[in-house]
């Protein structure tokens, strides 16, 4: 990959392939959040589905076996992931599913310029392109007319990785999503990646009309807090439930993560 910024996105995730998927099936709280953006995209109809940071292939999968008619596509920068989720698809014989290494950037090329029903990113693989502010205008050209978009985002203003650091006086953690470069989840491995809010995703993708929003670990534990989940699982899952309560009020966007559901406007 001739792109150095994407050269080492690569680099990160090729490192983080070998342990991911185990670490994905293993996390009760990331499966749920899962679950969830899955039904999101269910509620709409699509034969033809693209995911952008297709990762070890599972929602590919998921969405393959769903509907065996479907054809679905995948684009991930990441030849490690590539071949985890290569691999699986193999194993099961699965026919109807695409998969190509590379950017979003390039996924009109990559996938001959088809149109796409459904294009979706889960777990915030857009916090991780280069120009969010030019990202639209690819998604735009693979979306068909009256397609749909569920995307999501690592959330900038998520709450509770502000003051639960800030509280132990570790106020260097508590402002590391409202700086200009993030740098990932990890504390020993640096990504380039940024973190956006609400606010800063509907100007970048102003070009769409906004179907649904939603945010997700408002109260409830964020993915690497899964530890909180096993000890607490019946706390947690009263939280999950003030937590679709609190779509309704300003502080839906609150959350780890923000899910936004696009269409073209009219």
């Amino acid at each position: 990959m001739k792109n150095d910024y994407y050269t080492k996105i690569r680099d990160y995730y090729d490192t983080d392939s070998a342990h991911f998927e185990n670490r994905c099936l293993g996390n009760k709280t990331l499966q749920t959040i899962r679950e969830s953006f899955r039904k999101e995209s269910s509620k709409f109809s699509f034969t033809s589905s693209l995911e952008i940071g297709f990762g070890t292939g599972l929602d590919l999968i998921y969405f393959a076996e769903k509907d065996l008619k479907s054809e679905i596509c995948g684009v991930d920068l990441s030849d490690g992931m590539y071949n985890w989720a290569d691999k699986q698809i193999k194993e099961k014989k699965l026919t109807n599913i695409n998969i190509e290494i590379g950017s979003v950037e390039h996924a009109g090329e990559l996938f001959n310029n088809k149109k796409f029903d459904h294009i979706y990113v889960y777990f915030g693989a857009l916090n991780t392109v280069k120009n969010i502010e030019d990202i639209q205008k690819y998604l735009k050209s693979l979306l068909k007319p009256d397609g749909i978009m569920v995307l999501t985002f690592v959330n900038k203003w998520y709450l509770m990785a502000i003051l639960k650091p800030a509280i132990k006086f570790k106020f260097n953690i508590a402002k590391r999503r409202l700086n200009k470069i993030w740098g990932g989840y990890s504390p020993t491995k640096f990504l380039d990646s940024k973190c956006y809010s609400s606010k800063q995703i509907k100007k970048y993708f102003n070009e769409f009309e906004v179907v649904k929003k939603r945010g997700y670990s408002i109260l409830y534990p964020a993915w690497y807090e899964n530890s909180i989940n096993i000890k607490y699982p019946k706390m947690c899952n009263y939280l999950w439930k003030i937590d679709k309560l609190l779509q309704k009020t300003p502080f839906w966007n609150l959350g780890e993560y923000t899910l936004f559901i696009f269409k073209n406007k009219v």
